[in-house]
């Protein structure tokens, strides 16, 4: 008698990365925009990548503002469309996620994403992840404002400390949102 060992199909990844300037309709049960100073160098990726990796089991939207076709030449000019539709998509998808996540990185004054923090912060239906690198040049400011604020904030050392403090904290709020099931034998209260 043959023995036929089967192995399980591999699941299909839950979360949902919608990449700038996509505009699909979300499909997880929390959105989250990844806002931040860009970090990829020759030594490595930017950040959200490797946050984007390590969420990819999980039920969430992700809305991510890198673009593989941007091009360091485009104008910052309104009347410029590629660089006016990157603006925009940014702004609404801030505007429609659940959550901001917003890292400020070593070594950079990142004026964008102190905008964004500044646009979202006092929103009264947005959760904000504030995260500075403990050499962001504005770390101080930024921490003295979070937490006038009652925002999310930590600082990081390195690129482990921030994905794990991120991932911790989403998967958080993830689990606040999913309905909880009964235990066996017991009727759950949604469906009482």
């Amino acid at each position: 008698m043959v023995t036929t060992v089967r192995k399980p199909l591999p699941t299909p990844p839950k979360a949902q990365v919608i990449p700038a300037p996509g505009r699909a309709p979300t499909t997880g049960k929390l959105s989250v925009f990844l806002a931040g100073s860009i970090t990829a160098s020759s030594a490595g990726p930017d950040w959200r990548l490797p946050l984007i990796e390590s969420l990819r089991g999980h039920q969430l939207t992700l809305f991510n503002p890198l673009r593989e076709d941007w091009n360091a030449s485009w104008r910052e000019d309104m009347s410029f469309g590629p660089f006016r539709e990157q603006v925009d998509w940014e702004q609404d998808m801030q505007e429609r996620a659940d959550v901001l996540v917003v890292y400020f990185g070593a070594m950079t004054d990142a004026p964008i994403s102190l905008l964004e923090l500044g646009l979202s912060a006092r929103s009264p239906t947005k959760k904000i992840i504030v995260v500075c690198h403990n050499l962001y040049p504005k770390l101080g400011y930024v921490e003295i404002v979070s937490r006038r604020l009652g925002l999310d904030f930590f600082k990081v050392g390195n690129e482990k400390d921030l994905l794990w403090g991120v991932q911790e904290r989403l998967l958080k709020l993830l689990r606040a949102r999913l309905p909880r099931r009964a235990p066996p034998g017991q009727q759950s209260q949604q469906s009482a």
